[in-house]
């Protein structure tokens, strides 16, 4: 950088309005010098970064522009139970996940009623706040598919206290339910015409187009809306806060405040042989209840433990399977791009509506120092135009997607003191314990600790580290020594947080390509479903699959 924090900080608070023309400099490009390759224009990286992510690309559908379409296609508004007759949802849940669940149900329902199915498969289901909203606002009958044992429990013992405690749950016979989103005389609708705010089509009968250009968002921008012209909060995902590898050092690490909390899945080989037994015993057993005729504990939602991938044959995990749409709530890491995948391969599900998060843990085909994809499938890239031009974010970069920048642009601040913690740690750890690496984390030490004293030796102790070869006041030098230099790094963070809607964009235009190279896929959009200050991972991957009828 050419610049000082100061001056990167004073144009990042300034009031003036960042979305003129990108027009650049001689010799630079998006604020960066094309012969040093250093930021050397702060307003036109800013101007930059609001151009080219998702809502400055212009690709996205609103909400109540895709609700209010699928209605009137399928006719009146959705039929569910009435709302003075329904447990509400923040009865039982957060404000957050109260909100996500609430817009998911509407468009899952809207799905539902569009491609005339009676099933939902949620995967990555967690305690199944979506699932039980579903069948008990809705009617469905919602299989919740999640890897861990234990959200599955959660999920039967919270689903059991709803029924106790809602006057609306019902059980109705199998053999008599009505859908309640069916119209009277059993019409099907097949063609969609949606368009966005401003008025253009944005949502239509999918053409067939060959891909090339730039690998950047505009590009791909570009070729998606000429497509679209023409056509738990569970425990927290686990942040290596001790990696000390040159290309994902402290700095790429943000509080968890800023980021999604999700659970990731558990691969089946990393469990132990009592967890897979545990798995296939209740699996066996919830088969042997269908095939008395008892849906688990109710005929509506049924909570299973597997661990799915497109490879997975549904069908042995739900003997009575129908037609179905798929949905993911906060899918994590590589389970979003799963989804898709799944949702592509298995001709029963009609529809798919995907809200990712956790891009830190997707595995990349093109990155070199890969880790964790199966069987060689890779979560990032999806579409063929990103793969023939081997694109790769890297995990600094998934790692800075990750952040909210409008929870931050709302006042939600960084924890720069923890940050700053943190990063002088790892300084001592180089220092003193040889660039040490482990596999244990130092996780939330920062909010028990009385000092950088404290905080220091109780990261120590918790690394298993000799905390006595040092002295306070060798600990305290280091907090010194580096306090001069806190802009900095508050400056580097918040240019982290801006470019997080640029990468994140990359990476959900990459689904959305995939989705639309796709024989079998007649209609696709990417959709904001969330307050992005409410719920920061707020955009749904939509599609539909043409109509077998």
């Amino acid at each position: 950088m050419c610049l000082s924090p100061e001056e990167v900080l004073s144009a990042i608070s300034s009031t003036q309005d960042h979305m003129g023309a990108i027009e650049d400099k001689e010799n630079t490009t998006f604020g960066f010098c094309n012969v040093s390759k250093k930021l050397v224009d702060i307003s036109a990286l800013l101007r930059a970064a609001k151009g080219h992510c998702i809502p400055g690309l212009g690709v996205c559908m609103q909400l109540e522009d895709l609700v209010q379409n699928l209605r009137l296609l399928t006719g009146d508004s959705i039929v569910g139970k009435s709302s003075d007759e329904v447990v509400v949802p923040d009865e039982f849940m957060n404000c957050k996940k109260a909100h996500e669940v609430q817009a998911m149900s509407e468009v899952v329902a809207c799905l539902a009623k569009y491609c005339r199915v009676k099933q939902v498969i949620d995967v990555g289901s967690g305690k199944g706040y979506l699932c039980s909203y579903l069948s008990m606002r809705f009617n469905l009958q919602v299989f919740g598919i999640d890897s861990s044992s234990t959200n599955t429990h959660g999920a039967q013992e919270r689903n059991r206290k709803l029924k106790k405690f809602s006057k609306a749950y019902q059980k109705p016979n199998k053999a008599t339910r009505k859908h309640p989103l069916d119209t009277e005389d059993g019409s099907k609708q097949h063609n969609i015409n949606f368009k966005n705010s401003d008025g253009n089509e944005n949502f239509n009968t999918k053409e067939k187009e060959s891909f090339g250009g730039q690998a950047d968002t505009s590009a791909l921008s570009k070729q998606v809306t000429h497509d679209l012209s023409a056509s738990d909060n569970a425990a927290e995902c686990p942040l290596d806060l001790n990696d000390s590898d040159s290309g994902s050092s402290f700095f790429s690490m943000l509080s968890l405040d800023v980021i999604e909390d999700i659970s990731p899945r558990i691969h089946p080989s990393q469990l132990s042989l009592e967890e897979r037994e545990k798995r296939k015993r209740e699996n066996l057993e919830r088969k042997a209840r269908e095939g008395r005729g008892n849906y688990s504990d109710d005929s509506l939602f049924s909570p299973l433990t597997s661990y799915v991938t497109a490879e997975t044959e549904l069908k042995t995990l739900i003997t009575e399977l129908e037609d179905a749409v798929l949905v993911g709530l906060h899918t994590c890491g590589d389970l979003a791009p799963s989804t898709l995948r799944m949702f592509w391969a298995k001709q029963e599900l009609r529809a798919v509506c995907s809200v990712g998060c956790c891009y830190h843990l997707l595995s990349e085909e093109f990155d070199q120092d890969r880790q964790g994809c199966v069987d060689g499938v890779c979560g990032f890239p999806m579409s063929q135009y990103l793969k023939a031009q081997a694109s790769f974010c890297g995990r600094n970069a998934r790692m800075s997607a990750c952040l909210a920048l409008e929870r931050v642009s709302a006042g939600g601040g960084l924890p720069m003191e923890s940050l700053f913690y943190r990063a002088v740690l790892h300084v001592i750890l180089r220092d003193h314990y040889d660039s040490f690496k482990s596999e244990k984390r130092v996780g939330n030490v920062y909010s028990k600790a009385s000092s950088f004293v404290d905080y220091v030796r109780r990261a120590l102790r918790k690394l298993d580290l000799d905390d006595t070869k040092l002295s306070d006041s060798d600990i305290q030098s280091y907090h010194e020594r580096y306090s001069p230099r806190m802009n900095e790094m508050v400056a580097f963070n918040m240019l982290k947080v801006i470019l997080a809607p640029c990468i994140e964009g990359l990476i959900l235009l990459d689904r959305l390509c995939y989705l639309k190279e796709q024989d079998n896929v007649s209609h696709s959009a990417l959709v904001q479903l969330f307050d992005p200050v409410q719920s920061p991972r707020c955009y749904a991957v939509v599609g539909i699959k043409e109509s077998t009828v």
